[in-house]
């Protein structure tokens, strides 16, 4: 039996006064009738997004004080919560919680609960609440099927699309990139495709897709805050068709309408366990650095490792900025001056260049210079460095197609756009190149959302692209190793004597 629409609401509302204990200005709501919820939200359609994000709080908070469920919902989902204060976010988790799971709405409240991920400020009766809906909610999604679909778009020739990234802000540069090589690609297409631009720092998310309805897009590709990815995929839809050009948080999309595309290094970690189990290696030693991205990278690998059946012998953390030596000793269980490695049968490698090039030598220098080691698309810079790359030798590694023509096509002349790869190839920073392969991948993939068939086994700049019943788009990369300084070919996968 689902609980009463008065004891909801009567635990929404003392959590809002829990909530507001502290010594607190007056807010709207001690100050404005009931009456006026109507006026607060028409307000927040010409305010800015931090003001926007508060007003439309407000008027949420007003609507379920006065009882109307329904309305309150809605204001409340339509608040843009990064842009509220960490007290006002908690408020709005522990409200709008309340109100989904009043109205039986699972994946509303994730989106909500999501707080709890981000270490804000909330008292241990709001933390446990807020764990009890996100339990619930999680259990009532439980083995429940998502397989993506577009209707809108179905039998539709795309012609407008609206590009929605920051141009200020800690991902301006990154989108810059990005929007720079749709361009392009558009450009050289030709194509009858028009494309907008819209300052994604400028606006809420609400704002951006009300703003896409009034240019008459068909196709939104943004955003690429991961943070915003992830308050799309847990509404249950999203109001026009939208190409994330990053991945959430959450376990999976759950949002109509919504995919996500992007350079995941955990899929590139996935992809190296794969390899290595096919390979026909059981034991692994793995190296990633000490922090988020080591660690999310890392646990993907493991878990990757593990569910083919595989055991991880060793796992290590290495600062960066410390001896290489000092990880390698530990990694491969050096004892005096020779590594141990009767439970070890090859290392996966996370680290950039600089980093990477150190750990061969210095296996070599611990008597382990045959051990297989599988890497990522990061430790290669994407140009020619024979001198420095002649201590990767034997090193196997992925990347993109655009980075490594000769292991995944053949050569330059077959790889996929090729117009638009001499085009960028010859004008942009090779250290840029991977992000100028996701736009033209991106514009490709949203040009062809009206069928969604198109999408599965895509050959693109940045892999070959994979549309999952969630949403997201997955790549399997092409493999290559380091012989001479120089990325060639593996042509035989699982028989790593013979491919030369």
């Amino acid at each position: 039996m689902k609980p009463s629409l008065r004891g909801l609401l009567a635990t929404a509302f003392m959590a809002l006064l829990i909530t507001g204990c502290a010594m607190q200005p007056p807010s709207v709501v001690d100050r404005v009738p009931g009456q006026d919820a109507n006026r607060l939200l028409s307000q927040a359609e010409q305010q800015a997004p931090e003001q926007a994000a508060q007003t439309r709080l407000e008027a949420a908070d007003i609507l379920a004080r006065q009882g109307q469920r329904d309305n309150a919902f809605e204001a409340t989902d339509a608040v843009d919560e990064s842009k509220l204060s960490e007290t006002d976010r908690v408020r709005w988790a522990m409200l709008y919680a309340e109100l989904a799971r009043g109205l039986d709405n699972p994946r509303a409240v994730l989106r909500a609960t999501q707080v709890l991920d981000d270490e804000l400020p909330m008292q241990a009766n709001q933390q446990q609440t807020l764990a009890d809906h996100q339990q619930w909610a999680r259990q009532a999604l439980e083995g429940e099927p998502v397989k993506v679909s577009l209707p809108t778009l179905e039998g539709v020739d795309i012609q407008r699309i609206v590009v929605a990234l920051p141009e200020s802000g800690p991902l301006s540069s990154v989108a810059e990139t990005i929007a720079s090589a749709i361009r392009r690609h558009h450009e050289i297409r030709g194509n009858d495709v028009q494309l907008s631009f819209l300052d994604a720092s400028q606006y809420s998310l609400n704002d951006i897709y009300q703003r896409a309805e009034q240019m008459n897009a068909q196709v939104i590709i943004g955003p690429l805050d991961k943070e915003q990815v992830t308050q799309l995929e847990q509404r249950d839809s999203v109001p026009l068709p939208t190409l994330a050009l990053n991945y959430g948080n959450s376990a999976s999309n759950q949002a109509e309408q919504l995919l996500q595309y992007g350079l995941s290094a955990e899929d590139e970690a996935r992809q190296a366990a794969r390899r290595a189990y096919q390979d026909g290696h059981r034991q692994m030693s793995l190296m990633v650095p000490d922090n988020a991205w080591g660690r999310r990278v890392g646990e993907a690998f493991w878990n990757e490792w593990q569910r083919l059946g595989g055991e991880m012998t060793n796992a290590v953390r290495y600062n960066p900025s410390s001896p290489v030596s000092n990880t390698v000793r530990t990694a491969l269980n050096v004892s005096g001056e020779r590594a141990r490695l009767g439970n070890i049968d090859a290392l996966f490698l996370l680290a950039l260049p600089e980093y990477a090039r150190q750990v061969p030598p210095t296996m070599d220098y611990y008597y382990a210079p045959n051990l297989p080691i599988y890497a990522t698309s990061h430790l290669h810079e994407g140009r020619q460095q024979t001198r420095l790359d002649q201590d990767l030798n034997d090193v196997m590694f992925m990347d993109i197609p655009w980075q490594i023509p000769d292991a995944a096509v053949g050569g330059e002349e077959v790889l996929p756009f090729y117009a638009t790869y001499q085009r960028l190839r010859d004008e942009s920073d090779p250290s840029m190149f991977r992000l100028m392969a996701m736009g033209v991948d991106a514009y490709e993939l949203a040009t062809r959302l009206s069928d969604l068939s198109a999408l599965e086994g895509m050959t693109g700049s940045t892999g070959t692209l994979y549309l999952a019943d969630d949403g997201r788009i997955y790549r399997e990369l092409p493999w290559a190793k380091f012989q001479n300084g120089i990325p060639v070919p593996i042509l035989i996968p699982g028989l790593l004597g013979n491919d030369e």
